[in-house]
């Protein structure tokens, strides 16, 4: 990121990330090698781009695991 990046820029980045991390644990994934959750984010993200079916599975599975809030 660039040095000149603003303060809410930097606070927006940091709660994103804050959030994506969050989803790890919900996911029960919290103690699991961070190679292991690499390679499992790079493979499901090269899968989706081809596949629109398992796209839509796994997001029926997100909002199921969200509840009724969706994100």
């Amino acid at each position: 990121m660039a040095r000149t990046m603003t303060s809410a820029a930097r606070r927006k980045d940091t709660r994103e990330k804050i959030e994506l991390g969050g989803l790890i644990v919900k996911a029960g994934l919290r103690y699991e090698k961070r190679a292991l959750l690499l390679g499992a984010l790079i493979a499901i993200a090269r899968r989706i781009k081809s596949d629109d079916h398992e796209r839509s599975r796994l997001t029926a599975i997100g909002v199921e695991a969200f509840g009724n809030d969706g994100e």
